[in-house]
């Protein structure tokens, strides 16, 4: 059909018939910048489902490295026949590319962890045991946590902004390593945004969350790529994707400015009034001034409020693009 966009990587291998029976198990594993580490984690995630006796398949989703992951990663896909490798075209940040591995993935329950083996992969074995207790999305709650301090404060601000935005309960602890049951990942990616955000979604659409104490080990290799970036930028796609707070702020601050200009104004007519002034009109224009900038925030505010809401409606643009995927045949 002349000027028909063409399918996607991603619409045209969800689109091929897959020989294979789906697994009952898909780990999605975000990677960015972890060529010295990730091999590590690959292979605990293969002894972990092996030794179990369970049928899995492993989708590693590289986020734009700039080192030598996404080699690393077509290679060990080229190897076994479980592991697919997908390939973004840029770094789009750990939940697109989460997203895009639960897109990808087949599994009955998706675990998704990192790459960087701080969540060991012998402790799925606690998220299977407690969604077999019949919980459809289950959390990894770490006994002591081994991430950098920027990361730890990092976290205590996600778990305010969540318990606000998405009425997280108080006693439950989100992370980045879950299980979820596959009803809850098709209605995360049912969710039609531009800026995902996994563990938000996760809460929107799963009746029965829960988390369980895992071990969480120290990273053995590299640096973590944490940064304050990563923090404001997790901090903007929630607040501005998913909530109306910085708005309502916005037009909060207008109304007190309104009322305040107000106050002002009867405080300078007065004196005025009273005592006079020495500069003819001051009073007057500071009247106006401060009433109207006042005035112009509440109303700037009221009509962002409605603007979030249709952008929440229509922000259909996919948030990541899949140049490459790599997987063997199955057996």
């Amino acid at each position: 059909m002349p000027g028909a966009t063409p399918p996607s990587i991603l619409e045209r291998r969800k689109s091929e018939p897959l020989s294979a029976t789906p697994p009952a198990y898909s780990t999605v594993i975000p990677v960015f910048n972890s060529a010295g580490i990730v091999n590590d984690t690959i292979d605990a995630c293969v002894l972990f489902f092996e030794e179990h006796g369970l049928h899995y398949e492993i989708v590693l989703v590289d986020d734009g490295s700039i080192d030598a992951s996404w080699a690393v990663l077509r290679e060990r896909a080229a190897q076994n026949p479980h592991i697919v490798a997908v390939r973004l075209l840029r770094n789009y940040g750990q939940h697109s590319a989460v997203h895009c591995g639960m897109a990808i993935s087949r599994g009955a329950r998706v675990v998704i962890l990192d790459d960087d083996h701080q969540n060991s992969p012998a402790e799925i074995k606690h998220l299977i045991d407690k969604a077999d207790a019949g919980h459809d999305l289950v959390f990894g709650r770490f006994r002591r946590k081994r991430h950098s301090l920027p990361r730890r404060i990092g976290s205590w601000i996600a778990n305010h902004i969540n318990t606000a935005v998405f009425d997280k309960p108080h006693h439950l602890v989100l992370t980045n390593f879950k299980l979820l049951e596959r009803p809850v990942v098709d209605r995360i990616l049912s969710h039609r945004t531009r800026f995902p955000y996994i563990n938000g979604l996760a809460l929107l659409y799963a009746r029965r969350p829960a988390d369980v104490l895992v071990e969480h080990r120290a990273r053995t290799v590299g640096k973590s790529n944490y940064r304050l970036s990563t923090l404001v930028s997790l901090l903007t796609r929630v607040l501005f994707s998913y909530s109306a707070f910085p708005l309502r702020l916005v037009t909060s601050i207008g109304l007190v400015a309104a009322l305040l200009s107000l106050g002002l104004a009867a405080i300078v007519f007065i004196k005025a009034l009273v005592v006079g002034t020495s500069v003819p009109g001051w009073a007057s224009m500071m009247v106006i001034f401060t009433f109207f900038n006042g005035v112009t925030l509440l109303v700037l505010g009221i009509l962002g409020e409605y603007v979030v809401r249709i952008l929440m409606q229509t922000s259909v643009t996919e948030p990541y693009h899949v140049i490459e995927i790599n997987s063997s045949p199955h057996d």
